[in-house]
């Protein structure tokens, strides 16, 4: 069976899932009680609010399993983050094509962490940039296949580890 790697999130998304998901399993004798009402009501395949209980259920239980699983597989540790080099739980500035007005500053990560700050866009590192600046350093330039084909360049104009207080600034553009 293949390891699960883990993913960095920051650790405001870890208390931020951990609160949804608490709140989600607390809202379980809720959806219970309702469905259980619902059914008391008659004839289930003629009652809509017992379907949408159902539903409601559901959806809940799919999203605990889904933060489940999210927590269970990312980690907030940063170990070997340093400043200058490119790493998971890394804050890029980057320009691309050689054009320096052309910048960009993200977070290399899950991409659950980029709810954890509205201005600062998230990378995985499994995706195209992010796998192609993995371990550059800062005025490194790499190359990588965008989804649509095009061959882009990026260059690393700084790489710093993730300060939740230092990353709230809108990104440049």
């Amino acid at each position: 069976m293949a390891e699960t790697q883990q993913q960095y999130i920051t650790p405001e998304m870890k208390a931020k899932l951990e609160a949804e998901l608490q709140q989600l399993i607390d809202n379980r004798p809720v959806i219970a009680a309702e469905i259980n009402e619902r059914r008391e009501e008659g004839d289930l395949k003629e009652n809509a609010g017992y379907d949408a209980a159902r539903e409601q259920q559901d959806q809940e239980e799919a999203r605990i399993k889904q933060i489940s699983e999210l927590l269970a597989n990312s980690t907030t540790e940063r170990t070997g983050v340093v400043e200058g080099v490119a790493l998971v739980g890394s804050v890029l500035h980057v320009y691309y094509n050689g054009d320096e007005d052309d910048k960009e500053t993200f977070l290399i990560g899950t991409r659950a962490a980029s709810i954890d700050n509205e201005h600062l866009e998230t990378y995985s590192e499994q995706s195209p940039l992010g796998a192609a600046v993995l371990g550059a350093r800062e005025g490194e330039t790499r190359t990588y296949t965008a989804p649509n084909g095009r061959e882009i360049s990026v260059t690393i104009v700084s790489a710093n580890p993730y300060d939740s207080i230092k990353a709230k600034t809108p990104r440049a553009k």
